[in-house]
């Protein structure tokens, strides 16, 4: 890690209120593969990553996505290109749910390695921010056995589906990307074996 970044950066608190309603929302949804170079805000990043697993309540810790058995078992790196987020350097930074932050993991702009590992599909670098849900499959195992790995995957749904929606109320863009190298994802983001990677949704303008 370089130690002229920031270890860890708090991100502005997420509103529970927008302009656009939830059916506008799903009937405006699209898969957009096609990103302007144009930065996006700490407070939109901020509210893509809360909708896609921030806490609801702070007593019970429930998220915005549902778990089987409150297992939790997803977590979420954020890749951020050059300029890509105001006031946020490049680099893979690991968000931090109960704090509502961004922990630098390495610095540098990998999105290039990153399309490399999905097969090529140069979007992934063209956007303003990656982000990638990953499962540590574990913490579901454990209490449902070989069907939590359906479990797992049912969930990843869940919060892939409501960054779809806030993306586009927030009038920005995504797209869900499962075509890609597991391991080489994996070596990119220099994660430990128990992260599984699921989905790379790129987001921008």
């Amino acid at each position: 890690m370089d130690d002229s970044q920031p270890a860890q950066i708090y991100l502005p608190s997420p509103s529970q209120k927008g302009g656009l309603s939830l059916e506008e929302a799903i009937a405006r949804r699209r898969s957009v593969r096609d990103f302007t170079p144009e930065s996006i805000s700490q407070s939109q990043l901020s509210q893509i990553l809360w909708a896609a697993q921030g806490i609801t309540d702070t007593r019970l810790k429930f998220r915005t996505a549902p778990s089987a058995g409150a297992t939790y078992p997803l977590e979420i790196f954020v890749v951020c290109g050059r300029n890509g987020i105001e006031g946020i350097a490049d680099g893979i930074y690991h968000y931090h749910i109960d704090s509502h932050s961004l922990a630098l993991c390495h610095s540098g702009d990998v999105r290039p390695e990153l399309a490399k590992a999905a097969l090529g599909q140069e979007f992934i670098y063209e956007a303003a921010v990656d982000i990638i849900i990953c499962a540590v499959y574990s913490r579901t195992l454990v209490s449902y056995g070989d069907r939590g790995e359906r479990y797992v995957h049912i969930e990843v749904g869940h919060a892939g589906q409501n960054i779809y929606l806030q993306a586009t109320a927030l009038g920005l863009a995504t797209v869900a990307i499962g075509a890609f190298d597991d391991e080489q994802v994996r070596e990119v983001l220099r994660l430990d074996k128990q992260y599984r990677p699921l989905y790379i949704m790129p987001v921008g303008r």
